[in-house]
């Protein structure tokens, strides 16, 4: 299992030259295997994802954690949903009241964009993810609902033995302290994965002005995945704010709190071999 990091940063992009070595594209990461991709988040990343793997016939399937426009806005510069009867599943959170194409042609019709979801050339199929595990190709994916605004998910994918959990939008710090794995959001999903991507977007001190923003400090996401046994941690969703140099500073301080794993910090371009 492979995974990339195509777009690092959140809430809104933020490219320029105090954030190139970590990136300015919003959320995404791809996840393949032999026989599959799974892209996750549909951030400004995953315009250049989606011409890397333009030819690749394998399947596709796009998980969404949210609809953000952070994490919603590279859908229509996505190559395959371009390319004539191509099959494209996306999958994103349930919801009570309305289904995820009515929502997302939110997004993709006019005024906010010139194309609509039922003019796009290739076969989308869009679905609730299921709460309950399920199979996409040779991968078992789990998601849950995670404490973020609005309805969120988290995803756990496996493949082979191996696991990457994805919580780019996470606050498990809301309720308290972190510290009951079984009170804990995202815990399930985190719980011994090979590999962690975690919110990581303030420092302490940006957290305590914004609790309930829905997002988490660096000390919290090294809490947390030291609560899950979670091997790697990778720090994401870097605040817009942050540059070059503060991610490295936050870097340090997230690899000195560890406890039971090591943490890096995503970058465009990083891969990791599972």
């Amino acid at each position: 299992m492979k995974v990339t990091v195509w777009g690092s940063r959140g809430s809104i992009s933020s490219a320029g030259p105090d954030t190139v070595r970590y990136g300015g594209n919003t959320a995404c990461v791809s996840v393949e295997t032999d026989a599959a991709i799974c892209f996750l988040d549909a951030g400004s990343g995953l315009r250049r994802a989606g011409n890397a793997f333009a030819d690749d016939p394998r399947p596709v399937h796009l998980l969404l954690t949210h609809l953000h426009m952070d994490h919603i806005q590279g859908l229509g510069f996505f190559r395959p949903l371009f390319q004539p009867a191509r099959p494209v599943h996306i999958w994103g959170p349930p919801s009570t009241t309305q289904d995820l194409r009515t929502r997302l042609t939110r997004y993709l019709s006019p005024p906010l964009f010139p194309v609509r979801i039922r003019d796009l050339p290739a076969r989308a199929e869009l679905h609730d993810a299921p709460l309950d595990p399920w199979a996409i190709e040779t991968f078992e994916v789990r998601s849950a609902m995670v404490i973020h605004p609005g309805p969120t998910l988290g995803y756990r994918i496996s493949a082979a033995g191996r696991s990457v959990a994805y919580l780019p939008d996470h606050e498990p710090a809301l309720g308290g302290r972190i510290e009951l794995a079984e009170w804990t959001s995202g815990h399930g999903l985190a719980a011994g994965a090979d590999v962690l991507i975690h919110d990581a977007q303030y420092t302490r001190d940006e957290y305590e002005e914004r609790p309930g923003y829905g997002h988490s400090s660096i000390e919290h996401a090294a809490q947390f995945a030291d609560l899950a046994g979670a091997a790697q941690l990778v720090l994401f969703h870097h605040a817009p704010e942050h540059d070059d140099d503060e991610v490295d500073r936050l870097l340090v301080r997230a690899q000195s709190l560890r406890r039971r794993g090591t943490a890096d910090a995503a970058r465009e371009g990083l891969s990791i071999e599972l």
